[in-house]
């Protein structure tokens, strides 16, 4: 565990100064929660809602955490969690057959300002909305986050070996959406 991943829970441990732990620890972790979260969920407004959903159970689940992770860690494995769950639960909620989704989701990248990026940007984009979640969350974690299989592993709780050939087909998929689109 890093350095200021204890020095935060240090803070959060005494009365007199959980408050400041809880600042810093949304300080030094929102953005990158956020990010997780946006990429899966492509909408900027759930996206709020599942980072503050994210930091609410972390509140409340903190005494449960083992310190054999870092905070990190722990905190984009809640996120992923909630991101797929929230995925599951808006396709259910909506009876989205899984191309209704993905072609919402797909509109939504097509409007003004959805987006930075070029047609190219929108194209893989489009690409990623077309993975099944956890293969969609696995390219994200290993190509734009850059974590190693192993940090991943403990994130998502899969084998190495999965997470390595889940990486693999995502790729092959988005190449062939990019190269036929």
């Amino acid at each position: 565990m890093k350095e200021s991943d204890q020095h935060i829970l240090e803070l959060i441990q005494s009365p007199f100064t959980k408050e400041i732990g809880y600042r810093k620890l949304i300080e030094s972790y929102q953005k990158k929660v956020y990010h997780v979260i946006r990429r899966m969920v492509i909408i900027h407004e759930d996206a709020d809602d599942l980072t503050q959903n994210t930091f609410i159970k972390a509140f409340k689940n903190l005494e449960k955490f083992e310190r054999n992770s870092s905070l990190f860690t722990w905190l984009y494995r809640i996120a992923t969690n909630e991101s797929l769950t929230f995925l599951e639960k808006k396709k259910k909620r909506y009876f989205f057959s899984l191309d209704d989704h993905q072609e919402k989701m797909e509109s939504y990248l097509d409007q003004p300002g959805s987006l930075d990026g070029d047609q190219i940007q929108i194209r893989f984009q489009k690409a990623l909305l077309k993975l099944p979640d956890k293969q969609r969350l696995v390219f994200h974690l290993k190509y734009q986050e850059e974590l190693s299989y192993e940090e991943m592993a403990e994130i998502t709780g899969t084998s190495v070996g999965a997470l390595k050939a889940s990486y693999h087909h995502a790729v092959k998929k988005i190449e062939q959406f990019v190269l036929n689109e």
